[in-house]
């Protein structure tokens, strides 16, 4: 699949850019995949360098560096959480979350997964509101404070709010027969879940370009735009 790298910029001045990263895609170099974020930024441009990852499932927001300068100015803003990053997350369950605080440490295991853990978890912070409600399922925003592995997921999952089709952490697939009356599936056709990945994209970045705040959201991927349309249609 040839990807347009230029089709992805969604903010960009003399310092900075941002993209939004298709889902299934690697943010940095991967061993297991040829094609990932940082190498089609360094095709486009060799001075780009990525400042911070997302998950590969996750789509959306991540911003770039155009020189040294602006790589450290996104550092030290990422190590003092000065930069805001906003998740849109589709989750089972019908939640109305009003700006609550999860606070539960994360451990990360050896095997690419992690867990909570109060004696050993490093301390883990998100915000979560409720954006929509349908008739099974939420649509919620998500702020983290901190930027632990898998943090999102797993604060959601322990809230009873597991990510749509996130099995690491208990979200079920989700398929059109779920949630709409009088489905019917073509004969000798296998239903395929309405999204392939876990329900997560980067939808929004606030961040500091040397003269002044900057706000940039990322549309929904083709993927994440047909769930909530089909959950819309679908509503209670």
């Amino acid at each position: 699949m040839k990807i347009n790298f230029e089709s992805l910029i969604i903010y960009e001045d003399d310092n900075f850019m941002v993209v939004n990263k298709p889902p299934f895609m690697a943010s940095l170099e991967d061993r297991n995949d040829p094609v990932n974020l940082q190498k089609l930024a360094k095709q486009y441009d060799e001075n780009l360098s990525a400042c911070h990852r997302l998950d590969k499932e996750t789509s959306g927001c991540i911003l770039l560096a155009k020189n040294k300068e602006a790589y450290r100015h996104a550092s030290l803003q990422f190590e003092h959480r000065s930069i805001k990053k906003v998740y849109h997350a589709f989750v089972h369950g019908v939640h109305e979350f009003k700006a609550e605080l999860i606070n539960l440490p994360i451990y990360a295991l050896s095997k690419g997964t992690t867990k909570i853990d109060y004696a050993v978890g490093k301390p883990a912070k998100t915000t979560v509101s409720t954006l929509e409600l349908y008739k099974f399922h939420s649509l919620v925003e998500c702020i983290p404070e901190t930027g632990r592995m898998h943090q999102i997921r797993i604060h959601l999952s322990q809230s009873k709010a597991p990510l749509i089709n996130d099995q690491m952490y208990g979200g079920d697939p989700l398929f059109l027969s779920q949630i709409k009356r009088k489905f019917k599936l073509k004969k000798d056709t296998e239903e395929l879940p309405l999204i392939k990945r876990f329900a997560l994209h980067a939808h929004e970045l606030v961040f500091d370009n040397f003269k002044e705040n900057i706000t940039v959201q990322a549309p929904y991927p083709k993927d994440m735009a047909v769930l909530r349309k089909q959950l819309m249609a679908n509503k209670r």
